[in-house]
């Protein structure tokens, strides 16, 4: 029994003991955070002689915080002579050497460590984790390419350096590691072109690399990923004509099904860079039928030469060989429902383009017929053959496929366009009162690019309705906005030009104005469009487009003429002085674009 007590008295005693050291080093690391080294060091002092393994890290930090150098490193001696094979205290001895300002004594505890390092990985990767663990990712790296000397093994420790080459942000070492790891690890580019491009911060980081990618390309020319990376780096810098230029050398040196050249195209597309692209589709077509992207690369190509058309990007011959490719198309596959995209897209050019009004309306009414054609594809091309029919004079034609639209697709994106459209053809022939009540309806549409147009047709008919209830000025007006919308500019330029003539009340200056900047818009006239947006702005700031003229002039301060403090004024305007306006938010987006904002 006595003994039991003896036994249950000491293990009280230890837990006292632990108790009380572990309140001691709460208070120790809390006086350390509030800055207050010397009470903390009287804590530590306490509880370093009662165990120097347990409370060594937490007593030299002290010491360290309040200078006390000496003590620090005597203490640190003390253990390294306890330990002799424990590296982490001549690591904190280095550490102690660099406060007090005497690094050649560091440097020299640490070069003595890398020159003992024996031809073990483990021992390596522990030596090179304390140095990074002691904020000395210099002496980690080195460690780990002595530890590559060692092993004699050219990729050893690539990801670790990867990651302190990252860490350090230096854009050499970093770049020259994953290419000599890449050959192996192929799977990797990906993970190397995101590290990259984040670090990377201009042309000369690229020119960095390519350097560095055309010398390993030169010692051993048929290394597959280095001639990807180049064709990247190539990407990177927007010379999309040399990406295009090094891919296509590499898949003529190999044998491949094209997939590269393919989806090298697709990026091409995306960044507007249309003639490329159309070249590497071409090349994918010139390899043959019997090749698996040929038929895809065709209607690509098409596709290609369209968004080139669509985006002002053409010459006049580019019309004629387009619409001739899309007749050839036909011509290989047939008219039926894989084809039928091609059909509608080969009626809006000659609709919009080349203005062949019945050769379009003819492909559409084929179209129309095909069995099976997806519901989507049916109604877009009915709404496109609508819009045909009013061009060509057949208005009645034009309502009766627009209904047809509103009815079989009720309350849907495509049901509120074809909605649109007929209001729209209403207020093309005169009938003002019809195209407002239908245009009153669609302003709650779901849809903003249709609720505001409709908003904006519906004012301007009720404006000038009030100042002349039988329109005359606006039916007049409405006849050039129908020529405006076929792209017969000149036709819509005449009748623009006689408003003022033979009504010279007119309240249209505002709309005037507004339809002669998109047609100098559609012409690339870009310094016209200029001049009659700023007379918007200036001379009606409070009426229906003012809001309408200063987005507009700002997106060709931007994109076209290249003045994007300019631009960034305007659309500062718009976020300042039309709070309701439907341009507000992407007004704000580009203004923090160009002021320079790295968040979204």
């Amino acid at each position: 029994m006595k003994r039991l007590l003896i036994l249950c008295f000491l293990v009280f005693c230890s837990w006292a003991n632990a108790f009380a050291q572990s309140n001691d080093l709460l208070l120790a690391r809390q006086y350390n955070t509030n800055g207050e080294y010397q009470k903390a060091l009287e804590i530590y002092q306490k509880l370093y002689k009662q165990d120097n393994d347990a409370y060594f890290s937490g007593y030299i930090n002290t010491l360290l915080a309040l200078k006390r150098f000496d003590d620090a490193e005597s203490a640190t001696k003390k253990m390294m002579r306890k330990y002799p094979t424990a590296i982490e205290y001549t690591i904190q001895l280095g550490t102690i050497y660099t406060q007090k300002k005497t690094p050649e004594k560091a440097n020299a505890l640490y070069d003595d460590l890398i020159k003992n390092l024996p031809a073990d990985q483990g021992k390596i990767t522990i030596l090179a984790s304390q140095f990074y663990q002691g904020a000395n990712a210099n002496y980690a790296i080195k460690t780990f390419l002595q530890g590559r000397k060692l092993l004699n093994i050219d990729d050893a420790f690539a990801y670790e350096l990867i990651t302190l080459y990252r860490f350090k942000k230096d854009k050499q070492a970093l770049t020259e590691e994953y290419l000599n790891i890449l050959p192996k690890n192929p799977l990797m580019v990906n993970q190397a072109q995101n590290a990259l491009v984040t670090l990377f911060e201009g042309p000369a980081d690229y020119d960095m690399l390519r350097v560095a990618l055309l010398k390993r390309i030169q010692k051993d020319p048929q290394q597959v990923v280095f001639v990807n990376m180049l064709t990247w780096q190539f990407l990177q810098q927007k010379d999309f004509d040399q990406a295009l230029n090094q891919a296509l050398a590499l898949s003529r040196r190999t044998i491949n099904d094209g997939s590269d050249i393919y989806e090298l195209c697709s990026t091409l597309v995306y960044n507007e860079a249309y003639d490329t692209a159309i070249r590497g589709y071409e090349y994918l077509i010139s390899k043959g039928k019997e090749q698996p992207f040929y038929v895809t690369a065709k209607i690509e190509l098409i596709n290609t030469k369209n968004l080139k058309v669509t985006a002002g990007k053409y010459v006049a011959s580019d019309l004629i060989e387009l619409e001739k490719n899309y007749i050839d198309l036909l011509a290989e596959f047939g008219q039926n429902t894989s084809t039928a995209f091609a059909m509608q897209r080969l009626a809006n050019l000659q609709v919009f383009k080349l203005h062949k009004l019945n050769e379009a309306q003819k492909v559409l009414e084929d179209a129309i017929k095909l069995p099976q054609i997806r519901p989507a594809l049916l109604a877009a091309c009915k709404l496109d053959l609508g819009d045909i029919y009013l061009l060509n004079g057949q208005p009645w034609e034009a309502t009766l496929l627009y209904s047809q639209v509103e009815k079989e697709a009720p309350n849907t994106p495509v049901g509120q366009d074809a909605k649109f459209k007929n209001a729209k053809f209403a207020y093309y022939t005169g009938d003002f009162n019809w195209a407002k009540g239908q245009l009153d309806v669609l302003k709650a549409s779901t849809s903003q690019l249709i609720a505001n147009d409709a908003l904006n047709l519906s004012l301007l008919i009720a404006d000038n309705l009030a100042i002349d209830s039988a329109g005359t000025a606006l039916k007049m007006y409405a006849r050039a906005d129908l020529q405006v919308f076929a792209q017969q500019q000149n036709k819509a330029i005449q009748i623009l030009d006689s408003i003022n003539i033979k009504y010279p009340d007119n309240q249209l200056s505002d709309d005037i104005s507004m339809a002669k900047a998109r047609i100098a818009i559609q012409q690339k006239s870009y310094t016209d469009a200029v001049t009659y947006l700023k007379k918007i702005v200036t001379e009606h700031p409070a009426e229906l487009w003012a809001d309408d003229a200063i987005f507009m002039l700002g997106d060709i301060y931007e994109n076209q003429l290249n003045d994007k403090e300019q631009a960034k004024t305007l659309y500062q305007k718009i976020i300042t002085d039309y709070a309701g306006s439907l341009y507000i938010n992407d007004a704000r987006k580009r203004f923090r674009i160009l002021r320079g904002d790295t968040a979204s």
